[in-house]
């Protein structure tokens, strides 16, 4: 069995670099998930006033599924740009959007002050949260996998990865911390404002970092194979978004299946939760948040450990076995939050977390491995936020929708099995990717050599030019 030949960086310059898309990506989500936690708690009220109190909730969790629809459109035109010009500049530009949107709905008028101006305002920088974030993930684990240590990659790559729960646990940390030092007066009437408005100064810390990398040199590479088979004007090259849907149409379509158990299953614990444990068992907006906290934290030390075990078993077996996971504990996921006791919530989010780290923690370095260098942040951002408006995006709506007419969570844990057993039959026809040298995927000259490595190590997708 051939070995991964992709160069490894020096360890000092591959830290600085996960540093890099870690940070990042932990305020592109901190950003994302402090609009869910603040949908579920307060825009119901400041934004969409005189509804029924639950059909408030919907309404504002509208908003919140909007920021979904616009990632696809993020997907293309950051693919795009960043497959010709490069990962660290789409990077950068996609943090100050993100950045820029949520400052900007700290400093929005309510309801109460201007009218229905409110939810458009409130929708509008969603929609523009989702168009960066939509851009966001592929460029910052494609910057890890790339540079990275190719035995390791699956470890490597699953650090940005952390930056969803650490991301988490920043924006719930800080809406715990206020609603506990404030009273509900005070925090409905200014307080929200405070977590969207301290992004500003994340945005400035995650730029200094952010530019302080290189590109890529698989992509630097690509690009300069691209530029010399132009020259002798032996190839026309594809745009990558056709080339991603001539090449690998199928690896889309698995990327896609993956994503639904693990995006329904964590915006169902995590955002979903909220509106659940305090509707419906009474319990308070603290203890809820702090349950989310604590579990948020286990999910950020376990992810890397998922990535570094598909380092040796693959990425199949681990994403495999958490939509194995998510699906077994849905029922009992609602059980315990049902007992109305702070411990049992405590353990139902902490284990879902953990089954929804073992999808997540591959998910990285399993989708890069699917594309070739030129078409890679095409086909892994489409493949991962084309399914997010199917999955992600619903998931609190449909939920809190099935819990109003069924007022029963069985319904629920039904929506979550049945994303299991798509995300299951998607996995389960994929090839497996963890020996793929990402830089002997594009080329013509390496087709050959790299079709048969796929088939002797178990099915990586065939090279295709870049």
């Amino acid at each position: 069995m051939s070995s991964p030949a992709t160069t490894s960086p020096p360890p000092a310059d591959l830290k600085r670099i996960v540093a890099a898309s870690l940070i990042g990506t932990t305020i592109e989500w901190y950003d994302f998930f402090l609009y869910g936690s603040a949908a579920a708690l307060v825009f119901n009220k400041l934004f969409f006033p005189g509804s029924d109190p639950l059909v408030g909730t919907l309404l504002s969790f509208l908003t919140y599924a909007v920021g979904f629809a616009a990632r696809p459109v993020g997907a293309l035109v950051f693919g795009h740009y960043g497959d010709r010009l490069g990962r660290k500049k789409l990077l950068v530009l996609s943090l100050l959007m993100m950045g820029g949107a949520t400052f900007a709905i700290g400093l929005l008028p309510t309801h109460a002050t201007v009218g229905t101006a409110a939810p458009v305002l409130l929708t509008v920088l969603r929609l523009v949260q989702g168009f960066a974030l939509g851009g966001e993930w592929g460029g910052a684990v494609l910057l890890v996998s790339e540079h990275g240590d190719a035995r390791r990659r699956g470890f490597w790559a699953s650090w940005p990865q952390t930056g969803a729960p650490a991301g988490q646990l920043l924006a719930t940390g800080v809406l715990s911390a206020l609603t506990a030092l404030l009273s509900e007066a005070a925090f409905t009437s200014w307080g929200w404002r405070v977590p969207f408005l301290l992004s500003g100064v994340l945005v400035v810390v995650g730029l200094w970092v952010r530019l302080s990398v290189d590109e890529s040199p698989v992509f630097k590479a690509a690009l300069a194979r691209a530029g010399t088979r132009r020259a002798e004007g032996s190839a026309v090259e594809k745009l990558p978004l056709v080339a991603v849907l001539k090449y690998h149409w199928r690896d889309v379509l698995i990327a896609m299946g993956a994503r639904m158990a693990e995006n329904i299953s964590y915006y169902v614990i995590t955002a979903f939760v909220l509106v659940y444990a305090t509707s419906h068992t009474g319990l308070s907006q603290q203890i809820a948040l702090n349950a989310v906290l604590i579990a948020s934290a286990l999910h950020f030390a376990v992810i890397p450990a998922w990535g570094a075990l598909s380092d040796r078993i693959g990425r199949r077996p681990v994403y495999l076995l958490g939509a194995v996971g998510v699906a077994v504990w849905a029922f009992p996921f609602f059980a315990l939050v049902d007992s109305g006791r702070f411990g049992l919530l405590l353990l139902a989010v902490c284990v879902g977390l953990v089954f929804h780290g073992a999808m997540y923690a591959p998910q990285a370095a399993f989708f890069a491995e699917m594309f070739a260098t030129r078409m890679r942040y095409s086909g892994a951002s489409i493949g991962a936020q084309f399914s997010s408006v199917a999955a992600g995006a619903p998931a609190p709506l449909i939920a809190t929708a099935l819990l109003a007419d069924y007022d029963s969570p069985t319904p629920i844990a039904l929506y979550v099995i049945a994303a299991a057993l798509l995300t299951l039959l998607a996995v389960g026809v994929a090839r497996e990717t963890r020996h793929r040298d990402l830089d002997a995927v594009d080329g013509t000259a390496t087709a050959g050599a790299v079709r048969k490595t796929g088939a002797a190590e178990g099915g990586a997708s065939p090279a295709v030019p870049s």
